[in-house]
């Protein structure tokens, strides 16, 4: 069996060692650094314990083999939900309500800390369940005639309820809400359009009498102000002083044109 010479082997240790400090220390130091991408914020855990503050983007330390970080995304996130409900007239419609929402900064370390552990999760136990008890609520207020006919409004009310409910917890932001594809029964579509249609005719039926009740009086008013005297100064205005006239009576009516 080969020996190496005392000082060799001496020199030898000394390299390996130093060769396994170096190897610790990068390992130590990479365990102390973590980068949070730009869009995201950090939660750092100390053996489990959840720190209040969170991590903006860029390098971060964190002390080695203690503490733990973990990404939330704070961008904001659109995710479309089909559902179905009852009007306040017991009719059921189907529609798609797309929610844009957005995880506040400095609530992330208490999502992290009560609700959920990572970005998939936060819809199914954040958002969604005040988004479809607001939905039902709203909608169960209005009739199906309503909701048909003035969707916009609904969906404005929709949105106001959904961000009042978050707001109770106060984890996320609602950034907009939009409601589309309403799907209702077939007859019942058809008695809104011919409801809506006989409105437009009933509204074009008033126009009509208010605009002929506005020409009477019109008509009325001329009528009144045609007296004798107005009538005469009238025919004054026209006559071209050559055309043959029959005087009218004294104090009566006035002259007649008969021709030249």
């Amino acid at each position: 069996m080969r020996s190496f010479p005392q000082g060799q082997s001496q020199q030898m240790s000394k390299s390996l060692l130093g060769i396994t400090v170096l190897a610790v220390g990068g390992i130590v130091i990479l365990s102390s650094v973590f980068v949070v991408p730009a869009g995201k914020v950090g939660v750092v855990t100390t053996l489990g314990k959840v720190s209040k503050t969170p991590r903006l983007p860029g390098l971060n330390l964190k002390l080695p083999f203690i503490q733990s970080s973990h990404l939330f995304s704070v961008r904001t996130k659109v995710v479309p939900e089909k559902f179905s409900t009852l009007t306040k007239d017991l009719q059921v419609i189907e529609a798609t309500a797309t929610v844009k929402f957005a995880v506040k900064p400095d609530e992330a370390p208490r999502i992290y800390n009560t609700i959920a552990s990572n970005d998939d999760s936060i819809y199914g136990r954040v958002i969604q369940p005040s988004l479809l008890k607001s939905l039902k609520s709203v909608f169960s207020k209005y009739e199906l005639n309503t909701i048909a006919t003035d969707w916009n409004t609904i969906s404005t009310l929709v949105e106001k309820s959904v961000a009042k409910e978050l707001n109770k917890f106060d984890y996320v932001a609602v950034k907009g809400l939009d409601l589309t594809g309403l799907k209702i029964a077939e007859e019942y579509r058809s008695a809104i359009e011919q409801k809506q249609i006989a409105e437009q005719q009933l509204l074009r039926a008033k126009t009509e009498v208010k605009i002929a009740e506005q020409e009477a009086l019109k008509f009325e008013t001329l009528n009144r102000g045609l007296n004798n005297q107005v009538l005469y100064k009238l025919f004054l205005d026209k006559w071209d002083g050559t055309t043959k006239v029959v005087p009218g009576i004294q104090g009566g009516t006035p002259p007649v044109i008969v021709g030249n």
